[in-house]
């Protein structure tokens, strides 16, 4: 490993003896003053743990104070404390880019996050899966500080903190492997791909990563062969024409010099490549747009759409016009897919759909909400632009929604369940918090305004959202959280009433529930499982389809068994999978839905029947983490039918886990 570091910063066995020391020292402390006060003096922890980060022997003394520093309470009151929500993108910009006191948090974090994935330590809030995931992707937005020489921002940062960085990511990339690095991050990038997020800015972080890791010779990564080059392909040269990314300027000079065959060429090479990766090339937008004016008919082969999206954009000529001319930039690059799979879906057939987006064309956002975009996408494209463009990629990829890092998965669900069901209950919801910076919803008959209310779970806007997130995702948190406690008191969870009012009229009216909700403990949970393969299991419910996608509850659990805690997602369908087993399809709004729940139970995102943005499980497993849904009374089967040994396969699964000592 090098070591980027002057004398200053290097020590010899004795002082180094007199650090740990003083570290221990200052973890003492810092645990006797938060039994007392619950207020942690970190700043004693953070001082003595500032001159161990710049080589591997001080790196390792912290590591084996992993469990003493997070037994301290020194990341409590913190987002750190939080593992399961910290967002890879921003753990990036922390650590590179922060003041010195949240760099060096996030660099214990990270610490801490190695010893969990490694199993030395073991979190109650995340798997060792997650954290190994969440740090492959640090890592491949971090390569740069790993292959090259540090930048010139990072050498003049105060405290040579730069190179205590560059030595953190040397000592993560030695315990974690580096022969076979590249690959492994360049399969982390297709992982997270085959669930085609909406938002993905990080994803081209680490494609930016893995193409200067490529092109340094000096890399000792091991190899990525073509998935690598196709990533990079998809996003900075996916055409002849732009093959050596030569700059917008220099393109656009070339599409003025191509005949109808090279054009032709070009818009098949944009489609494979945007169709295959789920990634846009910035080059793309200047493309669509210069036939905008040249070749119209040739925008429908762009897209990579089949006869069913090729015939909504002839049916609808000036309204998909308006929103290539409005929405689709470099900046936004990845509208163009959104408008793809938005006209894929058919949605514009539905009659109120075409008339709200032209609405949405037409908006003027609200100050409040204008400055909420500045501040998260910037100033290069007008508030109105950024939401659009979001718009188009919400519509098109329902299931691509994500809660970014607010524990906020109720309203992220709405939203997708809203695209995915009544789009333009969705335009119009936007429209509100865009334009009024406030929505309007009914519960049992009253109104109820997000104006009026106080901050639900969400107290900050969620960041690593997209644009319609952003804007409406505070709003719908405080009412359904008023929702919540205008419902409480009657005896039962109040799920019962308000995921039907909030969701909307498709939701089921029947309603199970796993647990007692005073008590937490099991309630009638035998009937709660064949009521559930009754209502959905296509072999036992009369071969009745999951009509509208409903609302649901699932205890989430680790790789250990561990229960971590209640989550929303929503019921899909089911279906047999390619191998004849009968599987859930599910959403999952938490940013990435392939997590090992323990007991062999690993959620699948691809390869076994699931669309884009769904996740799976066989029912069994499924049924055994599922803990409250929806249903349609009037059309379930006779529960007495359901074979016996699945349901206590399913029992005994939830029993051993999360359900243990209820």
């Amino acid at each position: 490993m090098r070591e980027n570091v002057d004398d200053s910063s290097r020590h010899d066995d004795g002082s180094s003896d007199a650090l740990v020391r003083q570290l221990d020292a200052a973890i003492e402390r810092l645990s006797a003053a938060n039994a007392i006060a619950e207020v942690s003096p970190v700043f004693e922890v953070i001082d003595a743990a500032r001159p161990l980060m710049f080589d591997a022997r001080g790196l390792e003394i912290l590591y084996s104070r992993v469990p003493a520093i997070e037994a301290a309470g020194f990341f409590g009151g913190s987002d750190w404390d939080y593992p399961q929500t910290l967002v890879p993108s921003l753990a990036v910009r922390t650590v590179r880019h922060g003041d010195p006191v949240a760099t060096l948090v996030e660099s214990l974090s990270q610490i801490r996050l190695l010893a969990v994935a490694k199993g030395d330590y073991s979190h109650p809030s995340i798997s060792a899966e997650h954290a190994h995931h969440f740090l492959a992707q640090v890592m491949a937005m971090n390569l740069d500080i790993v292959v090259s020489e540090l930048q010139e921002s990072d050498r003049l940062r105060p405290d040579r903190l730069g190179y205590a960085v560059q030595t953190l990511y040397h000592y993560l990339l030695q315990h974690l492997g580096y022969q076979n690095l590249l690959g492994h991050l360049v399969a982390e990038v297709w992982r997270i791909l085959a669930q085609r997020p909406v938002q993905v800015d990080g994803v081209k972080q680490m494609v930016t990563q893995i193409a200067i890791c490529l092109h340094n010779p000096d890399a000792a990564t091991g190899e990525a062969g073509d998935d690598a080059v196709q990533l990079i392909d998809a996003v900075f040269s996916p055409t002849e024409g732009c093959r050596e990314d030569p700059g917008f300027d220099v393109y656009a000079e070339r599409l003025a010099n191509m005949d109808d065959a090279a054009l032709l060429q070009e818009a098949i090479a944009f489609a494979q490549a945007m169709h295959s990766t789920g990634l846009v090339s910035p080059y793309m937008p200047g493309f669509i747009r210069y036939l905008r004016n040249r070749w119209n008919e040739l925008i429908p082969t762009a897209l990579g759409l089949s006869y069913t999206g090729a015939d909504a954009f002839h049916c609808y000529p000036a309204l998909i016009h308006k929103l290539i001319d409005e929405a689709i930039f470099a900046e936004t690059s990845q509208a163009a897919y959104g408008l793809a799979m938005m006209l894929e879906r058919g949605i514009l057939y539905s009659p109120p759909v075409a008339p709200s987006l032209w609405r949405q064309l037409r908006l003027s956002v609200c100050d409040a909400a204008a400055q909420k975009i500045a501040d998260v996408f910037g100033t290069r494209r007008s508030p109105e632009c950024f939401l659009l463009a979001d718009v188009l990629n919400v519509l098109g990829r329902p299931l691509g929604v994500g809660q970014g890092n607010y524990p906020t998965c109720q309203s992220t669900r709405a939203l997708s369940m809203w695209a995915f069901n009544t789009p333009a209950d969705l335009l119009r919801i936007v429209a509100w918090a865009a334009r009024d910076d406030e929505i309007v919803m009914r519960f049992e008959g009253n109104n109820i305004s997000s104006r009026e209310l106080g901050a639900g779970l969400s107290a900050e806007p969620p960041v690593d959202v997209d644009a319609v997130s952003l804007l409406t995702v505070p709003h719908l948190d405080r009412i359904y959280f008023e929702m919540g406690r205008r419902s409480v008191g009657r005896g039962e969870d109040p799920h019962k009433w308000v995921n039907p009012e909030f969701h909307g009229d498709y939701v089921g009216h029947g309603f199970r529930i796993a647990v007692d909700v005073f008590t937490c403990k099991l309630k009638d949970f035998e009937g709660f499982i064949r009521d559930f393969y009754a209502a959905y299991h296509p072999f036992y419910n009369g071969n009745i389809p999951v009509i509208n996608p409903q609302p649901a509850g699932i205890a989430v659990t680790d790789s250990a068994n561990r229960f971590l805690g209640w989550h929303a997602i929503t019921i899909q369908r089911l279906a047999l999978d390619p191998s004849q087993v009968m599987r859930v399809y599910f959403f999952n709004p938490n940013n990435d839905s392939g997590q090992d729940w323990g007991q062999g139970i690993v959620t699948s995102t691809q390869g076994n029947g699931e669309l884009y943005g769904e996740a799976s499980l066989p029912v069994t497993q499924f049924a055994s983490r599922l803990y409250v849904f929806h249903y349609d009374p009037l059309e379930k089967g006779d529960p007495s039918l359901i074979p016996t040994d699945e349901v206590d396969r399913a029992m005994r699964l939830a029993q051993d886990s999360w359900a243990s000592g209820r």
